[in-house]
């Protein structure tokens, strides 16, 4: 295998070449160098470095910028008291008449919405059901019906409640699965566009039946008078505070049947019972209310023209390094989910001796810190960088550009070395493998095999057995499996030194964060192999702020 194949096939990891990955770019307290910080904010007077962002809407980096008519909002009712269900109820009517919906409900965050709106449908108002929640014994109402490709891990929400889910594949199934039981379907904002489930299609089954479809458009621009998923047959849909509409971070905003976001309302806090975990603050419901207006006000296509310019001085910036293109794209016409420009840099890895991954690792862990949008590793063996500018604040563009143009006009880059050390272990066998998490230990079990620095085999977890493949470099080892469960995903990377008895090292398992560590013993007694090794394939990560 020769030395680009290895790194197209960890191009995903922002540690291509590394056998200690997690030292920097998913530590906690990653080394801070290079340019001159801005003033000291509490933040930095924490140990903590903001982030300009280049990526987009994501949670893990603090989703988006409020407007400043939000903190305004926000900061003007902060001094008084109010009684909180008279606030609900102005909220309601107020979102309807600036929406065209309904009614309109701020809840604790998306996910706290949907998991409200779902108490709704389940115990249609009835206090004596709500507090009960999530123990459904006597309930009419226990399932929620969802198409497979509509499950994803924020439906999480909805299993709270203690509903069955109902996975289906087809119209069809989908059909047969409605009955007396079903509380509600759900559809992920991308499974109501296209058939098979497109919302029109499923409103035609829901409706007869009096079914409400609840529809997640967290990342998704509001559309209003009218809302075009309302218009197209939700009952429901639930956006994200803290994404496109930039609003508070912890608020959700519900569009809607009034009726049942009046029993998401009496589901919520201040109300005692399942959603009480879920409180929404006075100035979070004003500031959301803040962020509706703002958002109907605001010139949409001027600040698109914005993000397209910033990207241009950048691209401009960097082109003016031989070997350098970009491409600047605007925002897709008719797309509403995580609607963004975005720019895309390429280059010749071979000529500016840096790869796009080692370019992101080193301004995801130096000052100034940026995420950028990914990296890359065509067929034709250029590498790159894409960027998305929803985010992006005045300014940004300049400090962009003069950082990405220091690294990549370097004269001393060194690329990703080519390939691994010979290996000085075999790891061929059963091992059987201590992991201590934060709070508590666990005992798995590796059954591996080894073809030169490849490894593959199984991964037998607490609860599931799964592939795992990797690498050996020298001395050192880094095996990576995945969970892959239906909305869930659970990722292990084992990464550290190895004899031919021992193991030992940390554990990165991507959103969970890191393991404090693990020891792996060689187990003599029972050397089984693999008999189902799937094709080898050096393992893969995830870059910081991917979540």
């Amino acid at each position: 295998m020769d030395r680009r194949e290895i790194i197209k096939r960890l191009s995903a990891a922002p540690f291509v070449g590394a056998m200690y990955p997690f030292e920097s770019a998913f530590a906690f307290n990653a080394p801070q160098r290079g340019a001159q910080a801005a003033p000291q904010n509490l933040l930095q007077k924490m140990g903590v470095e903001p982030i300009i962002n280049c990526r987009g809407t994501f949670t893990m980096i603090g989703g988006s910028i409020e407007r400043p008519e939000v903190g305004e909002a926000k900061r003007a009712v902060s001094s008084f008291f109010v009684q909180v269900d008279e606030l609900a109820m102005a909220t309601g009517q107020y979102l309807a008449d600036l929406t065209g919906a309904e009614w309109g409900m701020v809840s604790c965050g998306c996910a706290a919405g949907m998991k409200h709106v779902t108490a709704a449908c389940v115990t249609g108002g009835n206090p004596e059901r709500l507090v009960r929640l999530p123990d459904l014994t006597g309930f009419e109402k226990t399932e929620v019906v969802i198409p497979r490709g509509s499950r994803n891990v924020y439906d999480h929400a909805i299993r709270n409640i203690g509903v069955t889910i109902i996975t289906v594949n087809t119209p069809e199934e989908m059909e047969k699965a409605l009955n007396s039981r079903t509380a509600m379907i759900y559809l992920s904002s991308s499974g109501a566009v296209d058939a098979p489930f497109s919302l029109e299609q499923v409103s035609r089954m829901a409706k007869p039946l009096n079914i409400p479809i609840l529809v997640d458009v967290a990342a998704e621009d509001l559309t209003y008078k009218p809302n075009v998923h309302l218009q197209r047959g939700a009952t429901i849909v639930a956006y994200s505070g803290g994404k496109a509409i930039c609003g508070p971070q912890n608020a959700g905003l519900l569009l809607g049947n009034k009726d049942i976001l009046l029993s998401a309302w009496q589901a919520s806090s201040p109300h005692h019972g399942t959603g009480r975990d879920n409180k929404v603050a006075k100035s979070e419901v004003i500031g959301m209310v803040a962020a509706v207006e703002a958002w109907i006000a605001r010139d949409h296509a001027a600040k698109e023209r914005e993000w397209v310019t910033w990207f241009e001085n950048i691209g401009k910036r960097v082109s003016a390094i031989n070997g350098v293109t970009y491409t600047v794209s605007p925002p897709r016409e008719g797309s509403l989910n995580n609607r963004a420009a975005s720019l895309r840099i390429s280059w010749d890895p071979d000529v500016l001796n840096i790869y796009g991954t080692d370019v992101a690792e080193e301004v995801a862990t130096t000052t100034p810190r940026i995420a950028l949008g990914g990296t890359y590793i065509d067929n034709n063996g250029m590498t790159g960088l894409s960027l998305g500018g929803s985010q992006m604040q005045p300014g940004n563009d300049k400090v962009v550009a003069d950082r990405l143009f220091e690294i990549l006009s370097r004269k001393d880059n060194q690329k990703s070395r080519a390939g691994y050390d010979a290996p000085r272990v075999n790891v061929a066998g059963r091992w059987d493998v201590d992991i201590e998490f934060f709070s508590s230990k666990g005992r798995h079990a590796f059954f591996l095999e080894q073809d030169g620095n490849l490894v593959s085999g199984t991964h037998q977890g607490e609860f599931t057995t799964r592939e795992i493949v990797g690498v050996v470099d020298g001395n050192k080892i880094i095996l990576a499996s995945s969970e892959r469960l239906t909305a869930d995903n659970v990722p292990f990377t084992f990464h550290g030194t190895a004899t031919n008895d021992t193991m030992e090292g940390g554990i990165f398992m991507g959103e969970y964060l890191n393991a404090k560590g693990f020891t792996a013993t060689r187990n003599r007694r029972q050397q089984t192999q693999n008999p189902n090794a799937q094709p080898r394939r050096a393992p893969s990560g995830r870059p910081p702020f991917s979540s």
